[in-house]
């Protein structure tokens, strides 16, 4: 006998929530960590690709209080959810969703943005999900990287950033695919889940011409569960609402 799964629970942040019952990835640290670094800093113009649940977007307008925010969402259940959680923030007249794959949208777009994030796809193997949207999600079945790449070429002005965040072993690699775009990392945070223990995560920032790259490290935790470092606190204490 199958147990009905059980339905996701809203996550409330200090200044909006992000309902979460109907798309395939949920509110996690690595969305937290890249909405919150981002340098959206005089951004007019922002672009989330993959939107999942709206949360980078809706940190982004947060933070960036003169931006209107677009977001790029191919999932239908999730574009959906996106859409509702963009019209309750209080950002909402900023915020605008598309459903559509971004090798299209990147084609058809009238707009370029100053700043482009993403949290994609970084699967490039493995044992393939029974469930087929996380599957999609989680590998780069629907967006390959070189696509990601081509698109933010495409979307971004010529001074704009694009940041996103990947695993350790992935993010090296797409640092070395995104030089045959000529987009050159010139930002990069190493993310340590506690001391002492490997990189987890690279947050990097890429831009159109080269320039000495700014290096950076933050540890999330210390030694025990839930006793948040300062730096992390720093970084992301104006969005957690227990924080």
């Amino acid at each position: 006998m199958t147990m009905p799964e059980k339905k996701a629970q809203p996550f409330y942040f200090k200044q909006f929530t992000i309902h979460q019952d109907k798309c395939t990835m949920k509110v996690g640290t690595d969305g937290v960590l890249l909405g919150a670094w981002a340098d959206v800093e005089g951004v007019e113009q922002a672009l989330d690709i993959g939107a999942g649940s709206g949360l980078i977007a809706i940190m982004l307008a947060q933070r960036a209080p003169r931006a209107r925010v677009h977001a790029v969402e191919i999932d239908a259940p999730s574009f959906e959810q996106a859409n509702e959680n963009m019209a309750r923030s209080p950002w909402s007249g900023r915020l605008e969703a598309f459903h559509t794959p971004v090798q299209d949208f990147a084609r058809q777009a009238v707009h370029r943005y100053q700043h482009i994030v993403s949290n994609p796809p970084f699967f490039s193997g493995g044992t393939f999900s029974h469930n087929h949207n996380r599957t999609n999600v989680r590998h780069t079945v629907k967006l390959p990287h070189g696509d990601l790449l081509s698109a933010v070429r495409t979307l971004l002005t010529p001074e704009g950033k694009f940041s996103l965040v990947l695993p350790y072993i992935e993010g090296l690699r797409f640092r070395e695919l995104a030089l045959s775009y000529h987009l050159h990392c010139t930002r990069v945070m190493e993310v340590y889940p506690r001391p002492g223990k490997p990189v987890e995560r690279l947050l990097m920032q890429f831009e159109r011409e080269p320039k000495a790259m700014a290096e950076e490290s933050l540890v999330i935790q210390k030694e025990q569960g839930n006793d948040w470092t300062e730096e992390y606190i720093g970084l992301t204490g104006g969005f957690y609402l227990n924080m």
